[in-house]
């Protein structure tokens, strides 16, 4: 049986889509259905970038967690990068639900409320309040093609 039909995943075996879920009372996120069994075993949410939460399956947690623990102690910039993606992170195993509480630090960072966006990056998910989403997008519309332009003439 191939990643894709283990983990839940469309054909691509990768996390894609945007999701608009709510929050329950407690900071309860319900994971969409199609996310569940990548994150199933385990997760590690944590301080994103733009405002976002960052949530890594735990085997993707750990290859970023090596390439952080390879940035040499004398590095001011490195240090405090690995403070505050480390001192926001919680690991958590989602409920029977797909439920998994937010931390109230991690709501407040990513000015979540109750309406949110999660996002399917790849290789882990981000979750936005939704407002907040959806003026990212507006925001990069026009930059769009010249930034794809950008990126893969760089690989």
């Amino acid at each position: 049986m191939s990643d894709a039909a283990v983990h839940g995943l469309g054909p691509t075996g990768v996390l894609l889509g945007t999701f608009t879920p709510r929050l329950d009372d407690k900071g309860r996120l319900i994971l969409p259905a199609k996310f569940r069994g990548r994150l199933a075993s385990g997760l590690v949410a944590t301080r994103g970038l733009d405002r976002c939460i960052f949530v890594f399956p735990i085997d993707e947690f750990q290859e970023v967690h090596n390439r952080l623990r390879k940035a040499p102690l004398e590095n001011k910039a490195a240090r405090d990068y690995m403070r505050s993606f480390l001192a926001y992170a919680q690991d958590d195993i989602p409920d029977k639900q797909g439920r998994v509480l937010l931390s109230q630090p991690l709501r407040r960072y990513a000015g979540i409320d109750r309406e949110v966006a999660v996002v399917g990056m790849g290789s882990r998910v981000e979750i936005w309040d939704v407002e907040a989403w959806e003026a990212y997008l507006e925001a990069g519309e026009d930059a769009y093609a010249k930034t794809a332009a950008e990126v893969f003439d760089d690989m």
